[in-house]
């Protein structure tokens, strides 16, 4: 080609085929389509960020769920609710409402409106299978648990374990007594004693009233167990 010789190239603009086709309303759609879903992928990561800040999950939902099977004790499951105290030092046993057998808190203030001289005991026999002992000197409270695998039958026991702040061993094999198992050695039993009494292959009434013998509350324990 010649320096000369000049070539009036037409202006084609883009030749892409397709591109004339496409309406601008089209690619509206698709921008509002992305921007839909990156708002629901918003959305699921902010409700992710809650679960977590919150601790839920459906671990804690099984959980859950496995307290709300846990039985409350009817007026038949219910061997007896007591109170031990001595008053001008005479030993006293009276029968508590039936209702603080399924309140652990309700128990505790029940106890702490005694007139005991230096507090009171007060003791839950749940169906033959686990006993409370609660004492309560002031603000001081005291609580063991015959049985820690009731917890996962009972809501008592379940409470117990709350206040205690403890969880069910893994291993069935562990003693069952658990909670401030020397509370009772001012009064003559020993944390030895009391173990030894729990793991006796009695029932749970049965044990606790023992346990009240050997505060020298005997007598006055189980007229307030009969008339319960």
């Amino acid at each position: 080609m010649s320096d000369d010789e000049v070539y009036d190239l037409a202006d084609r603009g883009d030749d892409r085929p397709g591109l004339e086709d496409v309406e601008v309303d089209d690619i509206e759609t698709d921008e509002d389509d992305l921007d839909d879903h990156d708002d629901e992928i918003d959305d699921d990561i902010d409700d992710d960020a809650e679960d977590t800040a919150s601790g839920d999950s459906d671990d804690d939902d099984e959980e859950d769920d496995d307290y709300d099977d846990l039985d409350d004790a009817s007026a038949e499951d219910i061997d007896f609710v007591i109170a031990l105290y001595r008053e001008d030092g005479t030993p006293v046993g009276q029968a508590l409402s039936v209702d603080v057998a399924n309140d652990f808190d309700d128990l505790i203030t029940q106890i702490q409106r005694l007139p005991g001289d230096a507090g009171a005991l007060g003791i839950v026999s749940i169906a033959g299978e686990f006993f409370v002992a609660v004492r309560v000197r002031g603000k001081h409270i005291q609580v063991v648990l015959s049985d820690v695998y009731a917890a996962e039958n009972w809501n008592l026991a379940r409470d117990v374990l709350d206040y205690l702040a403890i969880e069910i061993p893994e291993d069935d094999d562990e003693d069952g007594l658990v909670g401030d198992v020397d509370m009772l050695a001012d009064l003559g039993v020993s944390e030895m004693e009391l173990d030894v009494l729990c793991a006796e292959d009695d029932d749970a009434d049965v044990i606790a009233l023992r346990v009240a013998d050997q505060i020298h509350f005997g007598p006055q324990a189980r007229k307030a167990a009969d008339s319960f």
